[in-house]
């Protein structure tokens, strides 16, 4: 038999998967599973507890910087803290006010974040996990074959604002996580001074803007990184290391389209 032949049905699979996931039933199944898994707590839940419980101390002020349908900042409410949920995305931002409309110690606000304030264009994906507002990384991810079934063929318009803006409007916070599809630096470029911790994607595919990232917290005072895969939940290294050390890990997984990860800094050894 040949390679061909082997790998036509699980062609046809995926075509058909991706049918569906594109249909208005696709997506009022995926909204019922994204409000589901947000309602629920598993074992992958827990062990993101365990991890962020090194970052995150109860009472603390936290900004989930592109939460989506909240898979972190339900996490980060287990810990104990406020959260401040931005998500620009309409039908995201809904159903994170539906999913903690009775927990006052979150906070949605409806708006993307960069380097300054004003509105923007975002490229909507069929997953809404990889909406983006760089079209830099929307091609980059699609022609490493990362995300080559995806589309991303509709745009909307979103105000925008900036971390130092959104502190002036809640608060300094403990830690930010930043998720936004290849637009972290422009986030970070709205940040005018270091806070204890916090983290951003990386994207193998676009090295370049991972490295903009790390050189961009160092000027503002963060001293120590750290790594880590994926969605393990845990750290690359048990010891945090410098910016140099961060770079040169960065650049030995540029290209890699079989992993991704997140950069974490912080302020001195506390």
């Amino acid at each position: 038999m040949t390679a061909e032949a082997v790998s036509l049905p699980h062609r046809i699979v995926r075509g058909a998967r991706t049918v569906v996931r594109r249909s208005p039933l696709g997506r009022w199944l995926e909204r019922q599973s994204q409000l589901k898994a947000v309602n629920s707590w598993t074992e992958v839940d827990e062990a993101m507890r365990a991890f962020y419980a090194t970052l995150i101390e109860p009472g603390d002020l936290v900004f989930d910087v592109g939460a989506n349908v909240g898979n972190r900042t339900k996490v980060f409410l287990r810990l104990g803290a406020r959260v401040i949920a931005i998500e620009p995305q309409p039908s995201c931002g809904s159903l994170l006010a539906r999913a903690f409309r009775d927990d006052p110690r979150v906070t949605v606000v409806c708006e993307a974040l960069g380097a300054a304030s004003g509105e923007a264009k975002m490229k909507v994906s069929d997953a809404s996990t990889i909406s983006s507002m760089s079209p830099n990384w929307i091609e980059a991810v699609r022609s490493s074959g990362r995300f080559a079934t995806y589309r991303w063929n509709r745009t909307i318009s979103v105000p925008v604002t900036t971390l130092d803006a959104l502190m002036e409007r809640y608060g300094v916070p403990a830690f930010i996580k930043i998720d936004v599809e290849g637009f972290e630096f422009a986030v970070l470029q709205g940040l005018s001074r270091a806070i204890r911790a916090l983290s951003f994607e990386f994207t193998p595919e676009c090295a370049d803007a991972g490295l903009s990232c790390v050189a961009r917290l160092e000027s503002l005072g963060f001293s120590r990184f750290n790594y880590s895969a994926g969605e393990s939940g845990a750290f690359e290294r048990s010891e945090w290391f410098d910016a140099s050390t961060a770079r040169a890990r960065l650049e030995s997984l540029r290209g890699d389209v079989r992993t991704f990860g997140d950069v974490y800094a912080r302020v001195g050894d506390a």
